[in-house]
């Protein structure tokens, strides 16, 4: 089985999830806005009270050296309220400066707020996505009806993921999730994400793998 992992919006708390990433030798695809760096650290939003601050330009290379790149879009808007020259800046032209900054190839995208249309899936096609992440959770992912409609199989803080996890192990299938480094706002949450993914790792009936690797 391939076990894929996806993390949204490029925050500061990604730099402690790279790092835990890589002692377990993992690997994860990071879904970036590259409209929203300034060139130090950043305020972004609050969530439950927190402060959750986004990485600085400067530091993206190093933070992500190793790991899948994909593209959240520009700016992270409704996608499905923008105008077709809107929408191509923020699919077409994000692509480009990500391809810049980390002088590689980007094939994938990932739908801000789950947003997308025949419009929107139209103009990521059309800027030579291979794959996008879709938002409806299946129970068999792969090969899906359509590529730039990739559903993942759950959030990582889906109580069911264990269960998702070994059937998808018994089919031989992909198992796939999703989530947000700042939701994990707890030293214990920390330790047990991490004792979650040694244990994935130490799997040897598994396999990470980047998203995009299923589809070349």
């Amino acid at each position: 089985m391939k076990v894929l992992q996806c993390w949204d919006d490029g925050v500061v708390s990604d730099v402690r999830l790279a790092d835990l990433l890589r002692r377990q030798r993992a690997k994860a695809t990071f879904c970036l806005n590259p409209g929203l760096y300034q060139d130090t650290r950043s305020f972004g939003w609050l969530a439950e009270g927190r402060e959750i601050w986004r990485l600085g330009h400067a530091e993206l290379k190093s933070v992500y050296d190793g790991f899948e790149i994909c593209c959240h879009s520009m700016t992270h808007p409704y996608l499905t309220s923008l105008t077709s020259s809107q929408l191509d800046w923020e699919i077409k032209a994000s692509k480009d400066l990500l391809e810049k900054i980390f002088s590689k190839h980007v094939s994938g995208f990932c739908y801000p707020f789950n947003d997308y249309n025949d419009s929107v899936l139209a103009a990521v096609r059309a800027a030579g996505y291979l794959w996008a992440r879709g938002g409806k959770e299946e129970a068999h992912i792969f090969p899906p009806a359509d590529p730039l409609a990739f559903s993942p199989s759950c959030h990582f803080l889906d109580p069911a993921f264990w269960g998702k996890y070994d059937r998808a192990k018994e089919r031989s299938d992909v198992f796939f999730f999703w989530g947000h480094s700042y939701e994990l706002h707890s030293e214990d949450m920390w330790i047990d994400f991490e004792r979650r993914i040694e244990k994935i790792s130490s799997d040897d009936a598994v396999e990470w793998s980047f998203v995009g690797d299923l589809f070349v």
